[in-house]
């Protein structure tokens, strides 16, 4: 049976610490509703009620374009070993950009990852378990390193290419204003 807490356990936290993937999804009023799984080590609890996560480069920025609209962003993390588990986060969340003075607060907190290019940072309303029974068992093979190498390869100049092409709007035709506040 599902449970609910106002803030985060040291139980919960330690799950979470556990997990190497876990899953964001966002959107707006009218937009497509987008799930994106997340790993490489980029998700830190920073109090009860509040973790962020670094964004990566990647094909999309949804959820960017999503929470400039509307704040609403719920992280799903669920046991894929052990004893069964799903543990949601529903919050409200704010993009943190490059240029943004709390940038520079939080980005020492991660592993500096090739193709940073955001943070999001979440305030938890409403923390939600689950029994997770019918999520199968999977084996952690490893972290892909492909990401980082295809940022690495990239560079500065072509990653800010890759977002002015890729990055700045939506599938739906919202702005996620990568290209102004990355600089």
């Amino acid at each position: 049976m599902a449970q609910r807490f106002n803030e985060l356990s040291e139980r919960h936290v330690k799950f979470i610490a556990g997990q190497n993937i876990f899953f964001v999804g966002t959107a707006t009023a009218d937009s497509r509703v987008n799930v994106s799984p997340k790993g490489m080590d980029s998700l830190r609890v920073l109090g009860s009620t509040r973790v962020a996560w670094l964004s990566v480069t990647g094909s999309g920025n949804e959820s960017s374009a999503h929470i400039q609209q509307a704040p609403r962003m719920t992280l799903m993390f669920c046991a894929f070993d052990g004893p069964p588990l799903i543990l949601r986060l529903y919050g409200t969340a704010k993009v943190i950009h490059k240029c943004d003075p709390e940038w520079n607060e939080l980005f020492p907190l991660f592993k500096p990852l090739p193709g940073a290019r955001q943070i999001f940072d979440v305030t938890v309303d409403l923390v939600q378990t689950s029994c997770g029974m019918g999520v199968p068992y999977f084996s952690h093979a490893g972290d892909r390193e492909l990401l980082s190498d295809w940022a690495i390869k990239k560079g500065d100049e072509g990653l800010q290419r890759y977002w002015e092409e890729k990055n700045k709007m939506s599938i739906d035709g919202i702005p996620t204003h990568i290209v102004a506040k990355s600089s």
